[in-house]
């Protein structure tokens, strides 16, 4: 197996415990709720906790990737994350788990702006895409898992118990990546020239960050982050409220919601994996522009109709169905987004996805907590459904505008790898 392959093998399993974290709470949202006499409106602002840190911590913790290697930065926030996660599973009440939830999310900003700084030291500009469709896919695997682990897991031993299992997982994989992880390809003993040729990329000079003078003025920064923020209305839905919305909105059992829920992350990693490689694809047939363009405004479109068809259906196997059609079709766009950002952003790629990312999770945080506050409002689960397939629509045509040919910055002159690096 080339080196590239196995350091994905690592952003696979990352972003497979990334999920598995996340989503614990959505799945164990009920019990909480109960146990700790929450109400939708400040259930809401549980979820919401995460995503206000998440968003505000994704630029310094991107940049800092580019600045001091992926090898270090995830390494530090996988073990802050996995404290916090077990924390989660010590609360007494909802201040404090409010605080918990936060600390959680600063934590969790780096994981995916650091796997994108990785993907673009170790992978070509064509295979780009497919990487990130691989590390999104693992994320929705580990969305999918988290019901079947987390739910048997309560039954037998309570809520609690499920955070403490997770968070020893992440400490494992920090140790496991810090002993093998190297930030550039001609840094890795055993890396072939060969590949090393394959991948074509040099080791850069040391630089202080992208040039923000220069990449705000750029309408393209701008159209990717508000593209990002109005889908992510849509999508986080499926990581906060979608177990509460099967059990209390459409009357699933616990044992029924377990099932159900899973099948739109089933989807979706099939879709992330099918959504970058048909991006690369077309990307060797059509070029960059209409390559990303034509997958991400598509799968958005299509999104947005289904969870349109779910607020208005009024079986609940039907509403199962629009919900995992839905997500896989968002889904077949991630890749493509997080592909765009490594080709207008380059060496810069941590910051770039960390811009991108942190206007997302603003969106993330507006929708988990307006969702409870309309559920409460309307008196009902799927009105809330409506302005979020609105606001995937107008992601859509946002995707449309964005040019993935043109950089955001200037790059200097690389500097050549040092002879012998490449050790066979």
């Amino acid at each position: 197996m080339k080196y590239r392959h196995r350091t994905l093998a690592f952003l696979f399993l990352l972003s497979i415990i990334t999920y598995l974290d996340r989503v614990c709470i959505s799945v164990a949202g009920p019990r909480m709720q109960a146990d700790l006499g929450i109400s939708p409106e400040r259930w809401g602002w549980v979820v919401g906790a995460f995503t206000l840190s998440y968003a505000l911590f994704e630029i310094p913790t991107g940049s800092m990737g580019d600045r001091i290697g992926p090898r270090r930065v995830l390494t530090r926030i996988v073990v802050w994350w996995s404290a916090f996660t077990t924390f989660t599973g010590m609360v007494s009440n909802y201040y404090l788990l409010l605080l918990i939830r936060f600390l959680f999310g600063a934590g969790e900003a780096g994981a995916y702006p650091n796997s994108s700084s990785a993907i673009s030291r170790w992978f070509p500009v064509a295979e780009r895409a497919r990487a990130h469709g691989v590390v999104w896919m693992a994320s929705r695997i580990g969305g999918a898992l988290s019901p079947v682990l987390v739910v048997p897991i309560q039954m037998a031993f309570g809520w609690r118990v499920s955070f403490w299992v997770f968070g020893v997982v992440g400490i494992v994989w920090a140790v496991w990546w810090y002993r093998w992880y190297r930030d550039h390809p001609s840094e890795k003993p055993g890396v072939t020239r060969a590949e090393l040729e394959e991948i074509g990329t040099v080791k850069p000079k040391r630089h202080h960050g992208l040039p923000w003078g220069i990449a705000l003025r750029k309408a393209n920064l701008w159209k990717i982050m508000l593209m990002y923020h109005t889908y992510c209305w849509g999508s986080y839905f499926y990581l906060s409220w979608l177990h509460t919305y099967l059990q209390k909105g459409r009357g699933l059992t616990e044992k029924e919601m377990a099932v159900f829920s899973t099948l739109p992350f089933i989807l979706g990693a099939c879709a992330n994996l099918v959504g970058g490689a048909l991006s690369d694809w077309l990307v060797k047939k059509h070029g960059v522009k209409w390559g990303r363009r034509t997958v991400g405004a598509a799968g958005l479109a299509l999104a947005a109709t289904f969870l349109l068809a779910t607020a208005l259906s009024a079986s609940k196997t039907a509403a199962v169905v629009f919900l995992s059609l839905g997500y896989g079709s968002m889904d077949c766009m991630l890749p493509v987004a997080w592909a765009v950002c490594l080709d207008i952003g380059r060496r810069y790629a941590g910051a770039v996805t960390g811009c991108m990312n942190m206007a997302g999770q603003f969106g993330s945080f507006l929708s988990s907590v307006a969702f409870g506050y309309m559920v409460t409002y309307f008196n009902s689960y799927n009105a809330p459904l409506i302005p979020m397939a609105a606001l995937t629509f107008v992601s859509a045509l946002l995707f449309l505008s964005i040019d993935p040919t043109e950089p955001l910055a200037p790059e200097p002159a690389p500097e050549a790898a040092p002879a012998g690096a490449a050790r066979v």
